[in-house]
């Protein structure tokens, strides 16, 4: 499987090195050269299977032969071992034809550790093989620190360093980071949103020198990894409830856009989706990119579901390049125009091809409060704020009753506990591994944002630093 750069100037790489590389050096993401695409003989193969069975299949297409099928089967059994649900991402039925797919049984309560966790053992393989130590840097709008940190911890290979908005994450999304002390893990709370600091990372990716000094790489939806990990619950849940003999929806709480381009990738493997809903709290760029087709910048306004407080999705940049058909030129021009002004316009052909399979809904804070109270009277199910804004948005683009309608629950409730309370009365407690979490120590540092400033903090403390 060879992977290309989104803007078309980067070299072709093999997995492994597109793994390591996450962002290309001309500033685009790498997406698979050509899809896999599964017949619906092969999709139906995998009704009743267990999760990790259907994870290698899966992913063993995106990884290539460089990896053996005994050491990637060892890397997801590892992975999802200390999952709290036997089924890892399990299907809860909350209507006739309406189904939430809980992703929060992981050791960090959201979404992000079903692909954080598979991620840090394919970097520990192949840095292992490679005899290499790299330096990781990721930014966070809530969910992805802590999924990265507790996967990361104590690695030999690798330091950590996430950067999140200060005052911007939940208490429990920033003590989930901030009380994990290992040598090799560094909190950075920046002044600034959550798209300051993802500017930030990619500023450093793009300072080659800096770049090559520290041995940088990222584990945000930027890295490819993370993106064809979670192609795997787009297939588990769709096969349950009947695919590939008819199709399935789903509803995405999104943010940086990279959960549900899985989605789009697993539709272009042959999963036959139906839509695929982008469900968006009232910071809304996306939901006005499709109504309007033009991608426009705004200010980030911050709510109960802080982690989808994002302007800049940066995955959209690989549904563009799918939309243009792998055109990395006209890529290039839009990716200057938001850099210079703050927009782009997108082209008629690429708006209409996108409007095929997405549908989005702008969902505001009263009516995600209002969601979390009539879920839990409704169902007895009790769910936190990003969840409640994709099941709004579900709600409000049902259409065909009879198509499945999937709707992801991105975060455990304990994870906002504030924001739940206020909505239903009742406080969500932690799991409880985690009911200490308040009285553990925390570390982190405080910067400005500022690229020099960041950057000297890790280059002083990575241990991959080349002189």
């Amino acid at each position: 499987m060879k992977y290309v750069s989104t803007r078309g100037r980067a070299p072709e790489l093999e997995f492994e090195d597109a793994l390591l590389t996450g962002l290309a050096r001309d500033g685009g993401l790498y997406v698979p050269a050509v899809w896999p695409h599964w017949s619906k003989d092969e999709i139906a193969s995998l009704a009743g299977l267990s999760y990790e069975e259907t994870a290698f299949r899966v992913m063993r297409p995106y990884i290539g032969a460089s990896i053996t099928d005994a050491d990637l089967r060892a890397m997801i059994e590892g992975a999802y071992s200390g999952f709290r649900h036997e089924a890892v991402v399990p299907l809860r039925q909350m209507a006739a034809n309406d189904w939430l797919l809980e992703l929060f049984h992981g050791p960090t309560l959201a979404f992000k550790d079903v692909a954080m966790q598979i991620l840090a053992r394919l970097f520990d393989h192949v840095l292992a093989a490679k005899g290499r130590r790299i330096t990781v840097v990721g930014a966070t709008s809530g969910d992805t620190g802590s999924a990265a940190i507790e996967a990361f911890r104590g690695r030999d290979t690798t330091d950590i360093f996430i950067l999140h908005p200060k005052g911007r994450v939940s208490e429990v999304q920033r003590r989930q980071m901030t009380t994990v002390l290992d040598a090799n893990v560094h909190n950075i709370a920046v002044e600034g949103s959550f798209d300051d600091c993802q500017a930030l990372v990619k500023a450093m990716f793009n300072d080659h020198a800096f770049r090559d000094e520290v041995s940088l790489a990222g584990v945000n939806s930027i890295n490819w990894g993370r993106v064809m990990a979670q192609i795997v619950y787009f297939f588990t849940s769709a096969v349950a409830l009947g695919a590939p003999h008819r199709p399935v929806s789903f509803s995405v709480p999104t943010g940086n856009f990279g959960d549900i381009f899985a989605g789009y990738a697993a539709a272009k493997m042959g999963l036959p989706v139906d839509r695929l809903i982008i469900a968006t709290n009232v910071n809304d760029i996306l939901a006005r990119t499709l109504e309007t087709g033009r991608y426009e910048v705004g200010k980030v306004v911050p709510t109960i579901s802080p982690s989808m407080d994002i302007q800049v999705s940066s995955n959209f940049e690989r549904l563009l390049f799918d939309a243009y058909g792998n055109d990395g030129e006209t890529v290039t021009r839009a990716m200057q125009s938001l850099s210079q002004s703050g927009a782009f316009e997108v082209e008629k052909a690429a708006m209409d091809a996108i409007r095929e399979c997405f549908g989005a809904v702008r969902v505001d804070e009263t009516e995600t409060a209002e969601t979390i109270r009539r879920t839990l009277a409704e169902t007895e199910e009790l769910v936190d704020p990003h969840s409640a804004v994709g099941l709004a948005a579900a709600a409000r683009l049902r259409g065909d009753a009879s198509v499945p309608m999937v709707t992801l629950a991105t975060a455990h409730p304990a994870k906002f506990p504030d924001a739940v309370k206020k909505a239903t009365g009742i406080h969500p407690d932690l799991p409880p591994a985690m009911a200490d979490l308040f009285q553990r120590e925390e570390r982190l540092a405080a910067l400005p944002n500022d690229l020099g400033s960041v950057e000297a903090f890790i280059r002083e403390r990575a241990r991959s630093v080349t002189v």
